[in-house]
C-alpha cells in the first residue's frame, strides 16, 4: 500500500526536493508524492486524512518562521513532526528574455524576500509579483521576454538563467518537516512544542521559560504568533535540542508547563538532518 505525501507544488519546487529526501530518510513504504497549491492546503489534506504525510517548510534562515505552517500546526490537533531536514536554498533568476528587458519578477513571497536586495540593486524598477510557489512562477514566465522567475536553477531547462545565485545571504537555507498523524515519536535529537499562556501578566512567559531552564533543556528556537483571539495574546513555538539524557526531562516539561498554560501541543521528538 502506498503512502501519499502532500507537498507544496507544482513539481519542481524546493518542497518537492525536500519531500524526496525526507521520505527516503524516514523510509516510508511506497511513497506517492502529491503536489498541492498553497501551504494551508498541504496541512489541511493531512488533517482531513486525504494523505498519510505532508512536507512543509517551517523556518528560513533569512526570513524566519513560515507563518502559514506555524498557524496551521496550531489550528490542527494531533499532527506530529516525524523528521526535519535543512535544505540549502540557492535561487536563480530565469526568463525567456534578457535581464535588460525584465519589468516583472515572479516567485513565492519567501523567495522574493530572500532576494530583495539583489533585485533592488540589479533591476530596481521591476515589479515583484507573488505566486503560490517558485515552480508556479517558472511556469508563468515561459515565453515572456519581460517577466522573470526566481527559483531553483535546475527547475526548468526551457528558460535562460540570467543570474545565479541571487540570494542576499550566501548561507540561505530552509528547514522542512515531515508531518504525520501517526503516533507521536519519542526518539530523536530534536523536539518541538507550542503553548499559549493563561495570563498576559508581567513575567508569565519568563516563568514558562524557567521551566525549560530548570529541567536543563537547551532551547534552540522560540517564535511567537498571534493567537487570533485578541490583540496582545500570543502562541509560542519552541524547539529543543535533545541528547539521550534529555528524553525524560522533555516528557516532564508538559507537566511543568500545564499550570501556566491554556493549551499545550507536543509535536514530539524527531531527528534533524542537513543536505550538503
Amino acid at each position: 500500500m502506498s503512502t501519499r505525501v502532500a507537498y507544496l507544488g507544482p513539481k519542481g519546487t524546493y518542497a518537492e526536493k525536500a519531500a524526496k529526501a525526507l521520505v527516503a530518510l524516514e523510509k516510508l513504504d511506497s511513497p506517492e508524492l502529491s503536489p498541492f497549491k498553497g501551504l494551508r492546503s498541504v496541512v489541511d489534506n493531512l488533517a482531513n486524512n486525504l494523505c498519510e504525510a505532508a512536507v512543509v517548510p517551517i523556518e528560513n534562515s533569512v526570513e524566519g518562521g513560515v507563518t502559514t505552517t506555524l498557524d496551521s500546526l496550531w489550528r490542527h490537533k494531533n499532527i506530529y513532526i516525524h523528521r526535519a531536514l535543512v535544505l540549502p536554498i540557492k535561487h536563480s533568476l530565469m526568463s525567456s528574455g534578457s535581464i535588460s528587458t525584465i519589468s516583472e519578477v515572479l516567485s513565492h513571497p519567501q523567495a522574493l524576500a530572500q532576494c530583495s536586495q539583489w533585485l533592488n540593486d540589479n533591476i530596481p524598477n521591476a515589479v515583484h509579483l507573488p505566486t503560490n510557489s517558485t515552480a508556479e512562477a517558472i511556469r508563468m514566465v515561459k515565453g515572456s521576454s519581460f517577466r522573470a522567475a526566481i527559483g531553483a536553477k535546475d527547475a526548468s531547462n526551457e528558460l535562460n538563467i540570467l543570474a545565479y545565485p541571487i540570494n542576499d545571504i550566501e548561507g540561505n537555507c530552509t528547514r522542512f518537516v515531515l508531518l504525520s498523524k501517526n503516533d507521536i515519536k519519542v526518539d530523536g535529537n530534536k523536539a518541538s512544542m507550542a503553548f499559549s499562556l493563561k495570563s498576559n501578566s508581567p513575567g508569565a512567559l519568563l516563568k514558562a521559560l524557567n521551566c525549560i531552564a530548570d529541567l536543563g533543556l537547551n532551547m534552540s528556537r522560540i517564535e511567537s504568533r498571534p493567537s487570533k483571539r485578541e490583540l496582545g495574546e500570543y502562541v509560542f513555538f519552541i524547539d529543543l535540542d535533545l541528547n539521550n539524557n534529555d528524553k525524560k526531562d522533555f516528557e516532564n516539561l508538559t507537566k511543568e508547563l500545564s499550570p501556566l498554560c491554556n493549551q499545550i501541543i507536543n509535536f514530539g521528538c524527531y531527528f534533524g538532518s542537513e543536505v550538503e
